[in-house]
């Protein structure tokens, strides 16, 4: 769960502390932002769209200007994908596929961050620093369509300059956008070459090598740069939705949904029939077997999904989380889908149920290092320091989950991580206390990903790349969970 408090290769030159973040220190300490909170390159006001009275007629430029703004606002300015696209006024602008199209190459541009940046540096003369912000990150979206989403030179090149030319930030750095971006189409192995963790920066590709070899760390940067697909999870009959969605279903029971359908304009989504979850996310809570009639408290449980599920099978649910907001979205979710759950608002490490759960689900607060491929600007707005506080509040939640629960009562536990300090370390912590034991995984419980099962018993849902079949792959979030049982 989110937390809702808040390789090796060849290097480029670059400055001091690029591949800390965008929003890192300088090499004197100081942030790159002036007292106003603004970065002192800021943009100047740009009235270029205003002679047009509203809406723009769309050619093409007007969507990678778009993207190249909702970049610079995550990169330079901090915000995070949702509050870039709310703040765009050139997002703002644009519709129907245009819209879908910017945030795409906004997207693709984030999930290959760091390789791009290293691969732009070998075109230039001067550090990335130097560039204006507005035409640097030009670059980058250039550099996404050809290099990431592989859009025809021709289109990306001069759609992209033509940006350029119309944002008055960027007009001056027109020609250099035009010759470098032709650069990157003639010489893509500056960017082929470099290994696929350089996407990150460096703490996290060196934290994940260490943690997980180098091998399952490449993974899991391959699959960061696959476009993420949307998945379903359905109250009934996956295949029969998957025939009527035009979708794949998974052998795990999700649909899996082509690429750019349209949510709310698919059949079954106002009778709630259906709701998003990751197909990973979706084993935990069937991993509990038949739940029908059970009373299953789901810790953190925000935005639903896994109370949905658990409901839908018959258990009784009471949904627990911190933030009144997160659980309103919880009571959304199950008024659309129109199924029935408890609700609370409160601090799990403190309440405690009237009557025991038969069991629980406790989805943990983390660093959330295993949605990176949804959440790609993630790795860039947090630093090494910050992510060793989790697992003393996870192994906290876990001896709250065991007061909550009746002797012989199942809990699962999971993080949307790969990271083992947040997940078997504390698993096997809580099991050498001799409170719980551990109920190992099987193979047949969890269709798709049965190699992803560890000599535990857990399972940690990590990418399997065959490259004779590669058709077979299930992309999805890292996992990792594990089952154990009160003593």
């Amino acid at each position: 769960m989110n937390d809702t408090s808040s390789g090796k290769g060849p290097r480029s030159p670059r400055g001091p502390n690029r591949r800390s973040g965008p929003n890192s220190q300088n090499s004197s300490g100081e942030r790159t932002r002036s007292r106003s909170g603004k970065n002192p390159r800021s943009k100047p006001q740009d009235n270029s769209t205003k002679r047009t009275g509203g809406k723009l007629p769309q050619n093409g430029w007007q969507s990678r200007r778009a993207a190249a703004d909702i970049l610079m606002r995550i990169v330079h300015e901090g915000a995070d994908m949702d509050e870039a696209l709310a703040s765009s006024k050139f997002f703002d602008e644009l519709e129907g596929p245009d819209r879908g199209f910017a945030r795409a190459i906004a997207s693709a541009a984030l999930r290959a961050f760091g390789r791009i940046d290293d691969a732009l540096e070998t075109y230039l003369d001067r550090p990335l620093e130097k560039i204006d912000p507005a035409v640097l990150s030009l670059l980058r979206v250039g550099c996404a369509q050809l290099w990431v989403l592989k859009a025809p030179s021709y289109a990306a090149v001069d759609a992209t300059v033509e940006a350029a030319r119309q944002w008055k930030p960027a007009s001056r750095g027109g020609g250099m956008v035009n010759a470098i971006l032709r650069r990157a189409g003639r010489e893509p192995e500056a960017y082929e070459s470099l290994p696929a963790s350089r996407i990150w920066p460096d703490w996290l590709s060196e934290r994940f090598s260490s943690a997980l070899g180098e091998e399952t760390t490449q993974n899991i940067a391959m699959m960061q740069m696959l476009e993420p697909r949307i998945d379903l999870t359905v109250k009934s009959d996956p295949e029969a939705w998957a025939q009527k969605l035009e979708g794949t279903a998974l052998p795990s029971g999700s649909v899996r949904l082509p690429t750019g359908a349209s949510l709310t304009e698919l059949e079954g989504y106002v009778e709630g029939e259906w709701w998003v979850q990751d197909v990973a996310a979706t084993l935990p809570a069937q991993l509990f077997g038949d739940v029908k009639g059970l009373s299953i408290g789901d810790l953190c449980a925000a935005p639903g999904g896994k109370t949905m599920q658990l409901a839908s099978k018959g258990a009784k649910v009471t949904a627990i989380d911190l933030s009144e907001q997160r659980i309103e979205k919880v009571r959304e979710n199950l008024e659309r889908t129109g199924l029935k759950a408890k609700t609370q608002v409160t601090d799990a490490r403190h309440w405690r149920p009237a009557e025991p759960f038969d069991a629980v689900l406790l989805d943990a607060p983390c660093s959330a290092l295993g949605t990176l491929r949804r959440h790609p600007e993630g790795a860039w707005r947090r630093n090494d320091k910050g992510l060793d506080r989790y697992s003393g509040l996870q192994i906290k939640l876990v001896q709250a989950a065991y007061d909550m629960m009746k002797s012989g009562g199942t809990m699962l536990y999971c993080v949307c991580t790969p990271l083992p300090a947040e997940g078997i370390e504390v698993v096997k912590e809580a099991v050498d206390s001799g409170k719980w034991i551990s109920k190992p995984i099987t193979p047949e419980e969890v269709p798709g990903y049965e190699h992803a099962i560890d000599d535990f018993g857990g399972l940690l849902s990590l990418p399997k790349f065959d490259i004779e079949n590669p058709e077979d792959l299930i992309t999805s979030d890292v996992f990792y969970m594990a089952r154990l049982e009160k003593v």
